[in-house]
């Protein structure tokens, strides 16, 4: 299974979205360090909209996807870029 379906897995079954897209943004980061081309999963950003979040603040969001996806993280995912929101919240996609 793929760094990607992983993390969508998790975030389905912690936060029950209405609404999710985990992009690999990896091929964006091309060139930013010697020897790295893009390639891979290193990269990734999350979009999601939960009734999950409803109530929480923008960092309480932001830590609960992180812990969530901690494992990811510490196994060698260099970045994450994370968009929560509750339902009705303005979103950027």
């Amino acid at each position: 299974m793929s760094l990607q379906s992983r993390i969508e897995q998790k975030l389905v079954e912690a936060f029950h979205p209405e609404r999710l897209a985990v992009i690999n943004e990896s091929h964006l980061h091309a060139g930013h360090q010697p020897g790295f081309d893009g390639g891979g999963e290193t990269h990734m950003r999350v979009r999601i909209v939960a009734s999950s979040f409803s109530g929480m603040s923008r960092v309480a969001r932001h830590r609960a996807i992180n812990d969530l996806l901690k494992p990811e993280l510490d196994a060698g995912l260099h970045a994450l870029a994370v968009e929560p929101a509750a339902p009705g919240e303005p979103t950027r996609w």
